[in-house]
């Protein structure tokens, strides 16, 4: 059920974020862009989508967004720390409902 509603919060913040794109972040309005392939894994420095193709943020309040929206698939440590760069094949959760 956890993950339905992640799933569903995400859903909204895609069609919400292709509304806004192009318009600049305020403190109080922050969006995030997720691309169309929705995303997979978050660093420190930015994100991999479900593509694999990689996202650096736009600013601060987008990568505190994201990550506090999306803790179980963020990494606290920029994504070249890790092999493959940060691409987790082995755990790409969103082909596992």
């Amino acid at each position: 059920m956890h993950r339905t509603i992640k799933i569903a919060v995400v859903a909204l913040a895609l069609v919400g974020g292709s509304l806004v794109v192009g318009s600049p972040a305020t403190a109080d309005n922050v969006t995030i862009g997720i691309s169309p392939g929705g995303f997979a894994f978050g660093y420190t420095d930015g994100y991999w989508d479900r593509d694999h193709n990689w996202h650096g943020w736009q600013n601060r309040e987008e990568a505190e967004r994201f990550r506090a929206e999306n803790r179980d698939h963020y990494y606290d440590r920029k994504h070249d720390e890790e092999r493959n760069e940060g691409w987790r094949e082995n755990e790409q959760w969103w082909e596992h409902h």
